[in-house]
């Protein structure tokens, strides 16, 4: 579509909608259903559950998922990997954080203190 064309924002443009199915989700990513059972169990990746209690994946589950794969494949634990991955995350929002406020600058902070 053109720039600044209007269309229906779906479901689809989501990246948190629960659009693939396990089978699905395994087949994209060159792995098996039970990584990502276990990408779950290890609190990773918690996948929806659809009317019927099959599980759902998001593009943005999908990511991680190829992310604790990449680690996997290079041999590290998926224990160890799941927790990489949940660290890369925290420093990656700390940092987001830190640019915030050093944009912000003093002022800001001192209108907050008060």
């Amino acid at each position: 579509m053109p720039p600044g064309s209007s269309r229906a924002v779906t479901p689809l443009d989501d990246d948190d909608y629960p659009a693939y199915t396990m089978g699905r989700a395994a087949d994209m990513l060159g792995t098996t259903p039970a990584f990502l059972r276990a990408l779950g169990e290890h609190r990773l990746i918690t996948p929806l559950r659809s009317e019927g209690g099959h599980r759902r994946y998001s593009r943005y589950q999908l990511r991680i998922a190829a992310r604790a794969r990449e680690l996997v494949d290079q041999g590290t634990p998926i224990e160890a990997a799941c927790r990489i991955i949940v660290l890369e995350d925290q420093l990656e929002e700390a940092q987001r954080i830190n640019e915030q406020m050093r944009t912000q600058g003093p002022q800001s902070q001192s209108k907050t203190s008060a």
